[in-house]
């Protein structure tokens, strides 16, 4: 009996040899990396943005050029989170769902805009579209502007956040395997009704989770924005190139006070995400997302 009784106290014996004081300090250093380099400047972005007010802060964001701002980014993010989620669907669906060759090379492809600077990602829509390009000049015979105008900062924010949805959804998907998918044609579903009945459902969450990130770093894109658009103010600037004209004109309040709009972005993704993981945590783990 003692010997049993040893076997099954090691058996649940913690994995971790560590003292108790090495795990506090550990815990310690954790919390105090995120105090200084999270919590601290986000507490700093709200202080600066109502340090004269809250008239002055309201009064900031209701200025037209800070309105013409907010209006882009929300436009921009309206375009590009729904075209990331059409090619992220169908990347995902290609790349478990079929075997062919090429698909190392795709997937590659997919995480280049992980790797490439946003200014370069920006650099390369200048070459395609600019005055000494072919495409460029082309365009504009037609009346079609790329760069310095709306279509321009679209592209530049499609490139940047394509690979946010796809990869919520290739790694859920090649768990899921084509099971269910298979199981439905052979009771006489069709493609269209299986993808809607079957493969939607089953990937909703992950979906949710690559939309969220996709929002946040969609509004939030500074680098390759910054290139295409010229910086036109109250045309062409989204808010992150509005902060950094506020700043520079040492318009501080004002600056912050925007910037204040996509910290609070930020915080509503998290929340989401955490409300998710909460509300659906059964459902996440189900589907390999916990």
């Amino acid at each position: 009996m003692a010997t049993k009784s040893k076997l099954l106290h090691r058996h649940h014996a913690s994995p971790v040899s560590e003292t108790r004081s090495v795990q506090v300090l550990a815990i310690f250093a954790c919390l105090l990396f995120m105090a200084l380099f999270l919590i601290l400047p986000l507490v700093s972005v709200f202080t600066e943005a109502f340090a004269k007010g809250i008239g002055a802060y309201f009064s900031a964001l209701g200025n037209k050029d800070a309105q013409s701002a907010i209006r882009l980014t929300l436009l921009v993010a309206a375009v590009a989170v729904p075209l990331n989620v059409v090619f992220g669907i169908c990347a995902s669906w290609a790349i478990a769902k079929f075997e062919f060759k090429g698909k190392a090379f795709l997937i590659t492809l997919i995480d280049l805009p992980f790797s490439v600077s946003p200014v370069i990602s920006g650099m390369v829509y200048v070459l395609l579209f600019g005055a000494g390009s072919v495409l460029g000049p082309w365009l504009k015979s037609y009346g079609i502007e790329v760069l310095f105008a709306l279509p321009g900062i679209i592209l530049a924010t499609i490139f940047v956040t394509f690979p946010f949805v796809a990869r919520e959804l290739i790694p859920l998907m090649q768990d899921q395997g084509t099971g269910d998918e298979e199981a439905a044609l052979s009771l006489g579903a069709n493609g269209w009704q299986t993808f809607w009945r079957v493969t939607v459902p089953n990937i909703r969450w992950g979906l949710l989770y690559g939309v969220l990130l996709c929002n946040a770093r969609a509004m939030g894109e500074f680098g390759a924005v910054a290139v295409v658009s010229g910086k036109i103010r109250g045309q062409t600037t989204t808010i992150p190139l509005q902060v950094e004209i506020l700043y520079n004109e040492y318009n501080g309040a004002a600056a912050f006070a925007l910037a204040s709009l996509l910290a609070m972005l930020a915080l509503l993704t998290l929340v989401l995400k955490s409300l998710l993981e909460w509300r659906f945590g059964d459902e996440l783990a189900a589907t390999g997302r916990h």
